[in-house]
């Protein structure tokens, strides 16, 4: 609260005094505080659970069958929609994109490998299949930029994914086998990388302190 007096000379040139008491407006400032979970680690365990399995089936341990494409639709896909979404409600753009994106990425894929099987669609040519996962890696590109801003343990998920992404794309271009298997053991590597960022943030936050160093920039 503001006291203002001002004061008016009439024209006997007597000073008059006209008291006036104004009120400023106060200014509320409201702090919202984020009491919500941190949804990375469920984008990345999501990401990195369903990137082993399907990568163990690129290097031949065993075939491809309803459990990758059940991971696929529900853990690599709808999990990590679901944590895109919660980065929303942070305000997190790179958050949202990323894992919106690749839950997008791997429904899309189980849908590529059922269409042909239900008859709603032709099988993918080795050409289209190459284009498909090189636009990909262009996208995981693009994002992998923004990691510089982020961590040093997230950089690697991402480098390794940009690698992942052309291998495969080469492998189905040149019907080479064995840049495929290549391919196959580097995505296992990423997915390790990816589980272990998602591992360190939530040890990390249950203990209070960096028991699992993320590589803050």
């Amino acid at each position: 609260m503001s006291k203002t007096i001002n004061v008016y000379v009439d024209e006997t040139g007597k000073s008059k005094v006209q008291k006036t008491i104004s009120e400023s407006a106060a200014i509320a400032e409201t702090i919202i505080k984020d009491t919500t979970a941190n949804p990375a680690p469920l984008g990345l365990m999501g990401f990195g659970l369903t990137t082993i399995l399907l990568n163990m089936h690129n290097i031949g341990l065993f075939g491809l069958s309803s459990m990758i494409l059940a991971m696929g639709i529900f853990y690599g896909g709808l999990a990590q929609i679901i944590a895109g979404i919660m980065e929303w409600k942070k305000k997190n753009t790179f958050g949202t994109v990323a894992f919106t994106s690749y839950g997008l990425f791997w429904i899309s894929l189980v849908f590529i490998i059922m269409m042909p099987k239900l008859g709603i669609a032709k099988a993918p040519s080795a050409t289209e299949m190459s284009a498909y996962l090189f636009m990909w890696g262009v996208f995981t590109t693009i994002l992998w930029f923004g990691t510089f801003k982020a961590n040093k343990a997230l950089m690697i998920v991402f480098s390794l994914l940009v690698v992942l992404f052309m291998l495969l794309a080469y492998a189905d271009a040149s019907g080479n086998a064995s840049i495929k298997t290549i391919a196959g053991y580097e995505g296992i590597l990423c997915g390790l990388s990816a589980i272990y960022a998602g591992a360190a943030q939530i040890i990390n936050e249950a203990y209070g302190k960096t028991v699992l160093p993320l590589g803050e920039f």
